[in-house]
C-alpha cells in the first residue's frame, strides 16, 4: 500500500487507498486508486438444536436494501454484530448476541467460515458459528431499545431451510453460507452433540 487516508469517519469509515500489487504474470500492477468502506469486524452464529433438529433464524429491517430499490427491505438473518469492545473474541460476540437478537443461550460453538462479505469495497471480516442450543419455546421480539433494534426471532425445521434455500428467499449472504454449511454438517452435529448432551 502506497498510502492510506480517511475521507469520512461518521458511524463508519471511508478509506481512500493509493496501491500497487503484484500480477499473476509477476510484474507489479501501476498505482491503483480504491475507497474502501471500513466498519470493523462481526461475528455471526445459527443456533442449532440437535434434539428439536431445528435452528434458529431471525429477521429485522435492513437500510441496505431499501437504498437499492428493493421492495421488501426486511431480511431474514442469522444472529451477529460486531466485534465492538476490547480483548472481545468473536466467541464472545456469538454469545452475546444470541441473548441479544433472540433470548437464547449458546452453549458449543462450531466455527464455519471466516469470511469477507464484499472484498473488493469493504474490510469487514465475519466469524461464522453454529452454536447448540435448547430451542423449546424460543422465539419473540428481541433487540436492544437502544439501538432501536426490532427483530423478530423464530426456530425452523431443516425441511423449512432446504425449502426457504431451494426458492432463493434468504438473500443475505451469511445466512445463505451458514444454512448450507448446516445441511452438509447436520448429521455429524447431531451425533456430536446429542452424544455430548444438548439440554
Amino acid at each position: 500500500m502506497l498510502s492510506r487516508e480517511t475521507g469520512w469517519h461518521g458511524y463508519f469509515r471511508l478509506d481512500l487507498l493509493t496501491l500497487r500489487h503484484t500480477r499473476h504474470d509477476g510484474s507489479m500492477s501501476p498505482a491503483l486508486e480504491r475507497e474502501m468502506f471500513e466498519r470493523g469486524h462481526a461475528a455471526g452464529v445459527l443456533p442449532y438444536d440437535p434434539v428439536r433438529d431445528e435452528a434458529l433464524l431471525i429477521e429485522q429491517f435492513r437500510a441496505g436494501p431499501l437504498a437499492a430499490g428493493d421492495a421488501d427491505p426486511w431480511q431474514i438473518e442469522i444472529v451477529a454484530g460486531m466485534i465492538d469492545k476490547t480483548g472481545e473474541s468473536a466467541e464472545d460476540v456469538a454469545r452475546r448476541e444470541a441473548v441479544e437478537e433472540a433470548g437464547i443461550a449458546v452453549r458449543d460453538l462450531e466455527p464455519i467460515a471466516d469470511i469477507y462479505t464484499t472484498p473488493g469495497a469493504c474490510t469487514e471480516r465475519i466469524a461464522l458459528f453454529c452454536g447448540r442450543c435448547d430451542l423449546a419455546g424460543a422465539g419473540g421480539i428481541f433487540g436492544l431499545a437502544g439501538e432501536d433494534e426490532d427483530i423478530r426471532a423464530f426456530p425452523c425445521s431443516m425441511a423449512e431451510i432446504r425449502e426457504a434455500l431451494a426458492a432463493r428467499a434468504i438473500r443475505n449472504a451469511i445466512t445463505v453460507v451458514a444454512l448450507q454449511w448446516l445441511c452438509l454438517n447436520r448429521d455429524r452435529l447431531r451425533t456430536a452433540w446429542q452424544s455430548a448432551g444438548s439440554r
